[in-house]
């Protein structure tokens, strides 16, 4: 369980200064002998962070032989394509726009405005039929987050 070792190991380097406010975002081995490492951090990750936190993990795969002589380990954020897995990183995007799926298939694209341990609100525009013509309108969606099944940052280069 080498995920669980990993985890662990972060978890007790997230109580030294400088990374108090780092969290795991996911941890995944492929069958490659390939590590991938996602985190974050409330006042934003760095690249320093992420070369201290690499280095720190290679010493310990490293003697303890964990993933053999050849390995390849990748330390770094989530980055704005990877879909938003934890309440925390809701709250770092606050101001960004988002597409959120919901779990029955319901997509909502607006500016995240909030966000909480249970829900995000999005400020969307719809368009509303009012007789003959349709006009646009900013309204306020609460999305609770356990119905959400994927969403991420949609970045504009405009």
């Amino acid at each position: 369980m080498v995920e669980e070792r990993i985890r662990d190991l972060l978890e007790e380097k997230f109580q030294e200064s400088g990374f108090t406010d780092c969290f795991i975002v996911d941890i995944k081995l492929h069958a490659n002998q390939k590590l991938e490492v996602f985190v974050d951090c409330d006042s934003g990750m760095t690249f320093t962070k992420c070369k201290q936190l690499s280095r720190y993990l290679e010493s310990f795969i490293d003697e303890g032989g964990w993933l053999g002589e050849r390995y390849v380990l990748e330390v770094s954020s989530p980055g704005a394509e990877r879909p938003l897995k934890l309440a925390r990183q809701y709250l770092n995007n606050i101001g960004r726009k988002l597409e959120v799926q919901q779990k029955d298939g319901v997509i909502n694209t607006g500016m995240l405005t909030a966000a909480d341990e249970t829900n995000i609100t999005l400020e969307e525009k719809v368009r509303i039929k009012e007789g003959k013509r349709k006009k646009t309108e900013v309204v306020q969606t609460i999305i609770p987050l356990d119905t959400i099944a994927k969403a991420v940052v949609k970045i504009s280069f405009k």
